[in-house]
């Protein structure tokens, strides 16, 4: 009895490691190689050398950029080094990417650890930043009004709360969905539908004036989170028109094994240009 007992046990463990393998294969795309896409016209940008998180693109062609993220579990490149938000002017023949300055409040830069970014625009056409900081790996909300005179971000107020860290995401990275919602004047959300990729889907960014989607992707999860530059990170962007519609038109834009690009996590577009951002690694400037 005890032998049987055993033998069960034994086996009970097996399948539980066969089914968890299995769905650790599945979520992270283990097995995937990226066909490459190429895009005859693109670079990497100079300046950028430890990551572009995210970023977000005004409607007038200024994007900002987030880089020096670091989190445990992430390879950095630059570990001792605190995170910056740098800005590129799409509108210039050759843009640069220029390092924006911080002043005002009491901001610990030396503790900055950027993350997300969104932007807003008030009546005044004044631009504010609203950045995703992690802290000694804490999450808060740092408010900063851009100053384009000086190229640089006036930073307004921290903002913390419990409820930081508990996020609802439209793209669910382990799952390679991309739920779509409907936002009502009560502010309230109804899901309308869920669209599955064979990628892990990561930022989105919505083109203003077709309202296609663009999102920065990783083939291979297991490649992101277990670095190895033998081996790194593949890079992917898609790009979903016409989501709304029972057929929506997902297009791969652009694919690359990780020897140009490691790790994509955001692309977005404006006036025929795109940027591509990656977690920890350069960022690909585009004339599509």
């Amino acid at each position: 009895m005890a032998k049987l007992i055993l033998l069960t046990l034994v086996g009970l463990g097996l399948a539980f490691f066969r089914d968890h393998r299995s769905s650790y294969q599945r979520r992270f795309n283990v097995f995937r190689e990226v066909e490459p896409v190429d895009l005859p016209n693109c670079h990497l940008i100079k300046g950028i050398e430890a990551g572009s998180e995210d970023l977000e693109i005004l409607p007038n062609g200024l994007a900002f950029i987030s880089s020096g993220l670091k989190y445990p579990g992430i390879k950095s490149f630059e570990p001792d080094k605190p995170g910056k938000i740098l800005l590129m002017d799409l509108n210039e023949k050759d843009p640069e990417v220029v390092e924006l300055e911080m002043t005002g409040s009491k901001l610990d830069l030396s503790l900055f650890n950027p993350h997300g970014i969104s932007t807003f625009t008030d009546e005044g056409n004044a631009v504010y930043l609203l950045v995703v900081n992690h802290p000694n790996y804490k999450t808060t909300v740092e408010l900063f009004k851009f100053q384009e005179e000086e190229k640089s971000l006036l930073h307004l107020k921290t903002i913390t709360h419990t409820l930081l860290s508990r996020y609802v995401y439209i793209a669910e990275f382990l799952a390679h969905k991309i739920h779509v919602y409907e936002k009502h004047a009560n502010w309230t959300l109804t899901p309308l539908k869920s669209l599955e990729f064979n990628t892990l889907v990561d930022n989105i960014s919505v083109d203003p004036v077709t309202g296609d989607l663009w999102v920065g992707c990783h083939p291979n999860g297991k490649k992101l989170f277990f670095y190895d530059e033998e081996n790194p990170p593949p890079s992917e962007v898609l790009r979903i028109q016409d989501i709304l519609t029972e057929e929506p038109k997902v297009t791969q834009v652009y694919a690359e094994n990780g020897t140009v690009l490691q790790g994509s996590t955001v692309a977005a577009v404006y006036k025929g240009k795109m940027l591509v951002g990656t977690v920890f690694h350069k960022a690909l400037y585009c004339e599509l």
